[in-house]
């Protein structure tokens, strides 16, 4: 009696052997991925190595099966596999079952060991395409997600709480106190936290407790608002579920100064219980770091305020920070918040005493500012190894003064501290952007506009997407940040605009900013009618001198070894002002000139190439 056809087929596999080669891909697949799993980020690879590996396994697998198949080794060498011999396939089905199953089994588990293996990488991954986590960020780190819609935490924005007191001029001491509750939730690691900039963006608003929660992408709101008079505090506060509008837990603290640190703790635990989720503390953590000294804390939050103003205000942010770490100098966030302000004034020259003409001048005064950003970012750290702010403000330094790897492992290690906070995330990617990594600084940018949706995280946003050869949503990005920046703090938002319009060839749309900045129209129009042309000789002659020594014009006007030229010089004398520039994709098609690649090596990027999302 002939076998049946299922029965004749899987003998065929084992006498062809196709069972045991499935079994051993599968087993040493399996492995081959664990090995991938800790050598990445051991060796810093990048998060695509992951993907890539699976990818080779699975496409193989199909591949090695047929070439079992269809060939066998020989003593004479590997031949095509020949014919059954007459009663050999009648012999392996009638076998026993003892003889019969183990190689299927064999093969069943090295194809379940492969496919639990890459599902496991794609677990891995999916959770975190973007950025690279290589470094010094523990494993079990909770990372944002870059669609805050795709993360499953509680979702809370804390809104400005309004000033109660009888002169009603403590407001810098209410939004600072709001800031401060702010942060102390944001330490509870199963809370997503909307940040100060979105939520302050409401103060006095009109809008309805759901239209906040619409907006800022959260499911609950904190109001309140606060009393100071003298030593003697009223802070009333409430937890509102923006679904409803409900109301869902009040409370209201009549204390002194003295315990105004034990009211953020009590608050940010009594939220916490109402949601249901742990505080998530070991028994040495804590939520709030406190000062005894509360004059200190109120020069604190007045430095906070002024910090956050940017511009001008940042001198005197450092001077109320310096007035705290005076009163009480073994208090890390006074010292944080010296070492933030001291690395941003180095980008605000209005907020300078001296603003010197000459470029080598202008340099040494913010390698001064940096020098002392560092010495208290240290201290900071040295006070409180976990505190995020210092970690973010050392990163900066060190990605300033081009020190790559040191500046990467301090932006982790404040994302492992804090990871939900957006400051971090924007530095990161604009280091990423530095070092040619383009789809991680991407992905970067994206979760700090999923943190904060604020001028300037957008501004960084549409400048990764610019150096990644997006400039479509780029400029989609960067329009939003403009319209949203109605102070017109983020200047940088115009210059990003500027520079997606060159590198996409939109010219016509140059017309409006250029004659903004003060451009005569008819000079204007001959500028464009270069760009069209391609040209410099196109350009009015009164102009052509200056233009002679922008890469960024010199690209489209055609003048490529020019660029290089320039770019060469440029990295020599403003090396941050030339690392905004080298990876746009105009200058693609001079990434190998002489002096681009030298460029690369005085920036301490030699051998780095742009890494950009495929088509």
């Amino acid at each position: 009696m002939t076998s049946p056809g299922y029965q004749r087929f899987f003998a065929e596999l084992k006498r062809r052997r196709v069972f045991r080669v499935m079994a051993v891909y599968g087993i040493v697949g399996f492995v081959l991925l664990q090995i991938v799993d800790l050598a990445v980020p051991a060796l810093l690879l990048p998060e695509w190595t992951y993907r890539l590996v699976s990818l080779i396994l699975l496409l193989g697998f199909p591949i090695a099966i047929v070439l079992a198949w269809a060939f066998e080794t020989t003593p004479e060498g590997v031949q095509k596999t020949q014919a059954a011999a007459p009663g050999e396939i009648e012999g392996i089905v009638s076998a026993p079952a003892s003889q019969r199953w183990p190689a299927g089994l064999l093969a069943l588990v090295g194809v379940v060991a492969l496919v639990l293996g890459a599902w496991w990488v794609g677990t891995q991954t999916a959770a975190d395409p973007t950025p690279s986590t290589a470094g010094s960020a523990p494993a079990d780190v909770l990372l944002a997600f870059t669609d805050v819609a795709d993360d499953p935490r509680p979702s809370i924005a804390v809104l400005p709480f309004a000033d109660m007191s009888p002169e009603g001029n403590h407001e810098y001491f209410s939004n600072g106190m709001t800031e401060e509750i702010l942060n102390t939730l944001a330490k509870i690691r199963e809370l997503r936290v909307s940040a100060r900039t979105s939520a302050f963006a409401f103060k006095d608003s009109d809008l309805t407790a759901e239209q906040l929660g619409d907006t800022l992408h959260v499911r609950y709101l904190v109001e309140g608002s606060v009393r100071k008079s003298g030593d003697q505090l009223r802070i009333t506060t409430q937890l509102i579920d923006t679904e409803d509008g409900s109301h869902l837990w009040s409370e209201q603290y009549d204390r002194e100064m003295n315990d105004i640190f034990a009211v953020q703790t009590e608050i940010a635990k009594a939220i916490a219980e109402e949601l249901r989720v742990p505080l998530g503390l070991d028994e040495q953590g804590q939520l709030v770091t406190p000062t005894e000294d509360f004059e200190a804390y109120d020069l604190y939050l007045t430095g906070r305020a002024r910090m956050k103003e940017r511009g001008e205000s940042l001198a005197e942010a450092i001077r109320l920070f310096e007035a705290t770490i005076a009163r009480d100098s073994n208090w890390a966030p006074a010292w944080a918040g010296l070492a933030e302000s001291l690395e941003l004034i180095g980008w605000y020259e209005d907020a300078w005493e001296e603003q010197p003409e000459d470029p080598k001048a202008r340099l040494a005064i913010t390698d001064d500012f940096r020098a002392r950003s560092e010495r208290a970012a240290r201290r900071a750290l040295e006070l409180d190894s976990d505190n995020a702010s210092a970690h973010v403000a050392l990163g900066s330094v060190l990605r300033n003064r081009r020190e790559w790897k040191p500046s990467e492992e301090a932006y982790l290690q404040a994302l492992a501290s804090d990871p939900d906070n957006a400051e971090a995330y924007q530095q990161y990617a604009q280091l990423l952007g530095f070092l040619g990594r383009e789809t991680e600084s991407v992905g970067a940018a994206r979760r700090a506009v999923a943190l904060d949706r604020a001028p300037v995280r957008l501004q960084e946003l549409s400048t990764s997407l610019l150096y990644s050869g997006q400039d479509k949503e780029a400029l989609g990005v960067v329009e939003e940040g403009i319209r949203l920046d109605v102070d017109r703090r983020v200047a940088s938002l115009s210059d990003v605009k500027l520079m997606i319009l060159l590198d996409s060839h939109t010219f016509d749309a140059l017309r409006d900013p250029f004659i903004e900045a003060g451009g005569p129209p008819e000079m204007v129009d001959r500028m464009i009618e270069a760009f069209h042309a391609g040209s410099v000789d196109n350009l009015p002659t009164e102009i052509q001198a200056v233009w002679q020594e922008q890469p960024l014009f010199l690209m489209p006007l055609g003048q490529l070894d020019r660029a290089a030229e320039q770019l060469l010089k440029l990295a020599s004398a403003d090396p941050i002002l030339a690392l905004q520039l080298m990876w746009m994709p105009m200058f693609d098609p001079i990434r190998e000139h002489p002096d681009y690649l030298e460029a690369l090596r005085v920036l301490n990027l030699e051998g780095a190439t742009p890494q950009r999302p495929g088509p």
